[in-house]
């Protein structure tokens, strides 16, 4: 045999194989679930097209993986055959074990991300949802309430439900809607008010994907109302030095005895607003007269406190628009206007020191940031005061000017007329 004949023998072995190979693998990846669906229109047809940006499609798992049956066969009956686990619409009730047959195997997970939970599925049964749902609740949020069921997405997709941006949004599904939260004795004005808030601002406006949303103050999996006692501790793991304050002061024994809720009680909850001098002393906007009525100590404390807080405020104000009025004029005072960032510093921590509730700690503080607030306003009066110099100097030189060239002009003439 020839070598061309050969060559044409091991081509031809070559193409019978590898077709055959390529037949066995397109018999392995066959399946009919997505073949039929895909044909079809509507809420059926939803699935496949969902599926496509799916994580665990692009991990290699299947319609079967969830839903049973054998996605091999294209007769229906076969594919969708109650004896091989077919199981068209798991209800509420199985979702969580469903789910956790994977999520919950620490060995099986690590093949595909290692840093994954695996305890979400034990985590959710310590939850209101997942309470009620023992209970037998089956209107109650499940996993694919929040996560989707098909077309799931990594929780730091930006597509995503549970990505930070969108996690009030879904929640809101359910509990913005009055009709479907009723018997459940809790309102379902959440949403709106926490779109309101400073917290929601930082987040909506900013990106500040740092920002709370419902799942960094409730949970996620094991989602449950923050307790009284727990209240400050949710808080605390953003305003730490607030906290630290408030659990060092006169209050924190006071709040403990009444039963309230640390920062929700000043602050409120979901509709947290920015902060202003308003809360604090005895005006109508201020939080402190529930609880201290005029001329007890407390009420005292709060007057002289806002007081303070004003005085550094109009100091601040007024140095910096001198300043200001000085540096448009042309004077350089870059030097303190720098130095009166001291000042803002001061007031900054000030604020923050009002969780303290002392008088006296939060005067060590207003004390320097007055002084360099007065420093300031000095130094743009001293810078005024050159320029009014500076002024009435250049105003004399050319009124001398004007004289010498009024004389020399008499001189011309004289000289002129002397001809």
């Amino acid at each position: 045999m020839t070598h061309k004949r050969w060559a044409i023998l091991t081509l031809a072995i070559a193409t019978l194989v590898g077709s055959g190979t390529a037949r066995t693998r397109a018999e392995q990846k066959k399946d009919s679930c997505v073949e039929c669906h895909a044909a079809l229109e509507g809420p059926l047809a939803a699935p496949v097209e969902a599926m496509r940006e799916d994580i665990h499609r692009a991990r290699g798992f299947s319609c079967a993986d969830c839903h049973g049956g054998d996605p091999s066969r294209d007769d229906p009956l076969e594919s969708m055959d109650p004896k091989k686990g077919f199981l068209a619409r798991p209800s509420p009730r199985a979702i969580p074990a469903l789910c956790g047959r994977c999520h919950s195997d620490a060995e099986f997970m690590k093949r595909y991300n290692p840093a994954l939970r695996v305890d979400q599925e034990r985590e959710y049964f310590t939850s209101v949802h997942g309470k009620r749902l023992r209970a037998g609740d089956t209107r109650v949020a499940t996993c694919t309430s929040c996560h989707g069921a098909h077309g799931i997405r990594p929780a730091n997709h930006p597509l995503s439900p549970v990505y930070p941006l969108h996690v009030a949004e879904t929640c809101a599904r359910c509990h913005a809607d009055a009709a479907y939260m009723k018997g459940y004795r809790i309102p379902s004005d959440q949403y709106d008010r926490y779109k309101r808030s400073v917290h929601a601002r930082a987040l909506y406006e900013r990106q500040d994907l740092s920002a709370p949303t419902c799942n960094d103050c409730h949970g996620n999996h094991g989602a449950v109302p923050p307790g009284v006692a727990s209240v400050a501790h949710v808080c605390g793991q953003c305003h730490v030095r607030q906290s630290t304050l408030f659990q060092a002061s006169p209050h924190k024994a006071a709040f403990d005895a009444m039963q309230l809720a640390e920062c929700v009680y000043c602050h409120g909850n979901h509709d947290v607003l920015p902060p202003t001098d308003e809360m604090i002393g005895t005006g109508e906007k201020s939080v402190c007269l529930p609880c201290h009525p005029p001329g007890d100590a407390g009420y005292q404390a709060a007057e002289r406190m806002r007081a303070l807080l004003d005085e550094l405020s109009r100091n601040l104000e007024r140095a910096q628009a001198i300043l200001d009025r000085a540096e448009r004029a042309g004077m350089e005072v870059s030097r303190a206007k720098f130095e009166l960032n001291e000042a803002r510093d001061a007031l900054t921590h000030a604020r923050v020191l009002i969780h303290a509730f002392s008088v006296k700690e939060l005067e060590n503080v207003i004390r320097p940031g007055l002084e360099v607030a007065q420093r300031g306003y000095h130094a743009g009066e001293r810078a005024l005061a050159e320029l009014n110099y500076r002024r009435k100097g250049l105003a004399v030189s050319l009124l001398f000017i004007l004289f010498l060239a009024f004389l020399l002009y008499l001189k011309v003439r004289e000289i002129e007329g002397a001809r």
